[in-house]
């Protein structure tokens, strides 16, 4: 069985000593209450949940997968009591506010028990994961009474939410749906149709499932215009607020796929259904998208889990895999042959993985710490640049790394050799697990699309001048430092491209809105590695200042430093692909008419 520890040497020296956390803590209105002793308890707590209940369901939720009975889902064998004992442990409430039951703590505590969640056990995790989502549209758009019944509930965790978007004719082109709400006498709604795709959207972990469903009320405007939000539980509250009658939503089949079969991905019907406006009508989406932000960070999550578990169990096994000698003569001479950690080739990947669950913790946290100052800070200069910083990261942290976190997991089953092909070893289900994650809460081509077209070309490149000024004051301040030459020097160079690259794309476009489409994703991917070469640099300078006060643990520094050393001289330089790949423009993928694709075959 596959182990996982969460890094929690590694998360403390990203929060105190790289972002200090602390002092950030202390400026939140809650600040009071996140002292170093809370957080240690809930980093400590969370590793121990984690490693010993979520951990050991993994590989047998994957086997047994779940189960649909007469409608109803029954989840793998032992999910049920690990989800009793997180509600009982008040993690879904760590984050909510305290007017609805919460603890009121920042929501980067929630994110790093998403982190160790996701490492230990993906399917498990996306049972409570949409919950959260759920909850931020509720508070952000619902009224005081679905908040006072549904809200309370959903931060105590006795019950669960969905999104409930995507239909067997329409994927990300929402506009198509054809879900429909017909409005009653009461205020409430009929809402006839059927969602597929539904993660968790069935199960018997918890008492009562909230669907969040975008439908379209009979007199909505074409396209996506007319998309309103709805509120449709599974069972309707009775007089005390308890789950009571059962409404007219069902689950109608099971997905067969290709991973994280623990977790229920249904085709949900909904018949008739009682369900209730959220927000005002025709503005479902931007109601949704208040969910989908959330979730598209907690995926990101994913993909980091994912990666560190992957280097976790690969490093284990290159540790004691006995083949050949290395080629500068025996490392193990009193053994057979030589670990394998002493060839270059396997460094390679184990580096490769290891630069990926380090930065990816890094972009992480630091887009943590705006999601703090957003949700927890009153309007001013400093949220707004926040909530500006957050909107670009968001599809970055989202794609890129899951895009990478899907690399980390194929290097891990690569590191096994033909091991990590057999299901026993864990290294497999990693692989099936990770490639979702590419795909759901929005692709990364739409992922890329939102980042260039949105939230830099939108509106001409000012929240990315905002970035990248912050990283060319970094590296003037560090400029004249010359053991930090051979990070600032490259870093600085990359961020001046990024400009420039920007530019030019956007010159492109005004004649032709092709190109953006075709510059997309080669310009989300070179974005996320020039923001994790700034924060590798960042995290170099750190590790000096603590080497200079000669730690107990110099290695741990030394180690932080030889990482972003192999970033720089071995990940970042994907940036020249990436830039020659968007300066080719689009005139090369749209030349070709469509039916001259098929041309070599008979169709």
């Amino acid at each position: 069985m596959p182990d996982y520890q969460a890094p929690l040497r590694d998360m403390r020296f990203v929060m105190d000593e790289l972002f200090d956390y602390p002092s950030h803590y202390a400026r939140l209105p809650a600040g009071d209450d996140v002292s170093p002793d809370v957080v240690a308890a809930i980093l400590e707590e969370g590793a121990r949940f984690a490693r010993e209940v979520l951990l050991p369901l993994n590989q047998s939720g994957d086997r047994e997968g779940c189960r649909l009975e007469g409608g109803e889902v029954k989840a793998p064998s032992g999910f049920r009591e690990a989800y009793r004992q997180y509600v009982e442990g008040g993690w879904p409430s760590l984050a909510a506010e305290p007017e609805h039951g919460g603890q009121g703590l920042p929501p980067s505590l929630s994110m790093l028990l998403s982190e160790m969640i996701c490492g230990s056990n993906l399917a498990w995790g996306m049972y409570p994961g949409l919950s959260n989502g759920a909850a931020d549209a509720l508070r952000h758009h619902g009224t005081e009474e679905q908040q006072r019944v549904y809200l309370t509930k959903l931060v105590e965790g006795s019950w669960t939410g969905t999104m409930c978007l995507t239909e067997p004719h329409c994927g990300t082109d929402l506009g198509l749906i054809k879900t429909r709400a017909l409005p009653q006498d009461d205020g409430s709604y009929r809402i006839s149709g059927t969602k597929i795709f539904i993660s968790a959207g069935e199960h018997d972990l918890a008492d009562n499932i909230l669907h969040l469903v975008l439908a379209k009320r009979p007199d909505a405007p074409e396209g996506s215009k007319g998309i309103s939000l709805f509120l449709v539980p599974k069972f309707l509250p009775d007089g005390q607020g308890e789950a009571g009658e059962r409404n007219g939503v069902v689950c109608g089949s099971l997905e067969h796929k290709m991973g994280i079969h623990g977790n229920a991905t249904c085709v949900m019907n909904f018949d008739g259904a009682t369900g209730y406006l959220i927000g005002a009508p025709n503005k479902g989406l931007a109601c949704m998208f208040t969910m989908m932000n959330a979730a598209r960070i907690g995926v990101g999550i994913q993909g980091l889990g994912l990666a560190e578990a992957s280097f976790q169990n690969a490093l284990a096994y290159a540790r004691d895999r006995l083949q050949m000698r290395a080629l500068s003569g025996p490392k193990a001479p009193e053994k057979a042959a030589d670990p394998i950690i002493v060839h270059p080739d396997v460094r390679r990947m184990l580096l490769t993985q290891k630069a990926i669950a380090e930065g990816g913790r890094m972009l992480v946290l630091y887009t943590a710490q705006l999601v703090d100052v957003v949700e927890q800070c009153s309007a001013g200069e400093e949220r707004e640049r926040a909530e500006t910083l957050l909107g670009l990261l968001t599809p970055v942290v989202k794609a890129f790394l899951t895009e990478l976190g899907f690399e980390a997991t194929n290097e891990g089953v690569q590191v096994f050799g033909g091991h990590g092909f057999i299901q026993e070893w864990g290294m497999e289900q990693m692989v099936r697990d990770a490639r979702i994650t590419r795909l759901y809460e929005g692709t990364t081509g739409i992922q890329a699309l939102d980042l260039l077209g949105r939230k830099v070309l939108m509106n001409q490149g000012e929240s990315l001048k905002d970035f990248t000024r912050e990283i060319h004051k970094f590296c003037q301040a560090n400029a004249d430092d010359e053991a930090m030459a051979p990070f600032v020097g490259p870093l600085a160079k990359l961020n001046s491209q990024w400009g420039e690259l920007t530019m030019g794309i956007g010159m492109k476009a005004m004649s032709d809105r092709e190109e953006v489409g075709a510059a997309s994703v080669d310009y989300l991917m070179y974005s996320g590695y020039v923001t994790l070469a700034y924060l590798f640099a960042r995290s170099v300078k750190c590790a000096r200042e603590a080497l200079a006060d000669s730690p107990s643990d110099a290695s741990f520094y030394q180690a932080k430093i030889h990482t972003a050393r192999f970033y720089f001289e071995r990940l970042l330089p994907r940036t020249r692909t990436h830039a020659a790949q968007m300066q080719a423009g689009a005139e090369g993928l749209m030349a070709m008419d469509a039916e001259s694709f098929g041309l070599g075959f008979e169709v």
